[in-house]
């Protein structure tokens, strides 16, 4: 009976646990059925039913050992329409949300968002949302991942600047592409910040590149399609990650920097500027002796 003992606790342990999963938390459950209510109860939630757990349908994940629903993730759904449901922001334990190819969501980013502290990962794409990047995200300090790109479709996007806030957000990666943004992006750089992946290319922004120190574990870099200003910094060179790097369609000028990995990179990393000048591009013209500036 004793040798019984361990193998009893163990069972009663796993039943526990599978009841737990199984579970759905009352705050977590209205927040899915008033997001199910506020989209019109669309078909691609078909699995959201009164009598099964919230941790068993479709797009919810769920923590195993609390129940709790970290995870919502709605893909691909050209039926599915509305603005982006406020009752997200009630699912509070949420670490990962993505709304991914929904052309006919529009509307803001709503501030509700705010109450999601939990939050690591945010990805919002191929979407009719539009309006600014709100600054509220730049409050949510455990958010690493932040995907905001392609949400141009419907002649819908992102506008404005990007929040100075991000300034004080430890990004590992960051896509704002194919959207109207503006103005400065310096907030998204220093050497001392995570970031990884940084790809703010089709928009409007316009700031002095020179300015600016990249991150020094910068894996992928795309700042092409924008009106950004001043040379490329030397520093680039020193980036012993960089896989990908690309500039053009810009008004940059100045000598492309050499050393490192910048001999990966061809001119078409570098194309359509002001005046860069330099391997790979054509040679920089010399300055007469005593030129004057």
């Amino acid at each position: 009976m004793a040798g019984a003992s361990p193998l009893l606790l163990l069972s009663f342990l796993l039943l526990v646990s599978m009841a737990v999963a199984d579970q759905c938390h009352d705050d977590d459950h209205a927040a899915l059925v008033a997001i199910d209510t506020a989209m019109g109860s669309p078909y691609h939630f078909a699995s959201w039913t009164p009598d099964s757990a919230c941790c068993d349908w479709y797009d919810v994940d769920c923590d195993a050992d609390t129940g709790r629903v970290v995870g919502l993730r709605v893909y691909q759904d050209a039926n599915m329409s509305g603005a982006i449901p406020d009752a997200i922001g009630n699912l509070t334990f949420l670490e990962t949300l993505t709304l991914h190819h929904l052309p006919a969501i529009s509307g803001a980013i709503p501030e509700s968002l705010a109450a999601l502290s939990n939050l690591s990962e945010l990805t919002i794409s191929y979407t009719g949302v539009s309006g600014p990047v709100p600054s509220f995200l730049g409050a949510l300090t455990a958010l690493t991942l932040l995907d905001l790109s392609y949400l141009q479709l419907s002649h819908n996007n992102l506008s404005g600047a990007i929040p100075i806030d991000f300034a004080t957000v430890n990004f590992s990666y960051v896509d704002l592409s194919r959207n109207t943004l503006s103005g400065e992006a310096a907030c998204l750089f220093g050497a001392d910040k995570a970031l990884q992946h940084l790809d703010v290319s089709r928009n409007a922004l316009n700031f002095d590149l020179s300015a600016i120190e990249f991150p020094e574990q910068l894996t992928y870099v795309d700042l092409s399609h924008n009106t950004i200003r001043g040379a490329i910094p030397t520093q680039v060179a020193t980036l012993t990650g960089l896989q990908q790097f690309n500039v053009s369609f810009n008004r940059l000028c100045g000598t492309v920097p050499t050393g490192g990995n910048m001999s990966r990179f061809d001119r078409y990393s570098y194309l359509h500027n002001k005046c860069l000048c330099g391997a790979p591009l054509t040679a920089c013209r010399q300055r007469p002796v005593g030129y004057l500036h």
